[in-house]
């Protein structure tokens, strides 16, 4: 089985926050909400989201 994985600290946050998910657009939704709620962002730059994008890892089980 596969699945995504997403930590806060592949980009450099100090931020304990991970999140995993089946699909990785799934974890997109997740992510933007953390991020405004933990982190006061109100919108998401198109570099932050590259950035993002490129952290979110494939994991086998």
């Amino acid at each position: 089985m596969t699945s995504y994985q997403f930590k806060c600290q592949d980009i450099g946050m100090d931020c304990d926050f991970k999140v995993s998910a089946k699909k990785a657009e799934d974890l997109i939704p997740q992510i933007a909400d953390h991020a405004k709620s933990a982190h006061e962002m109100t919108e998401i730059s198109d570099d932050l989201k590259q950035k993002v994008n490129s952290a979110i890892k494939k994991k086998f089980f």
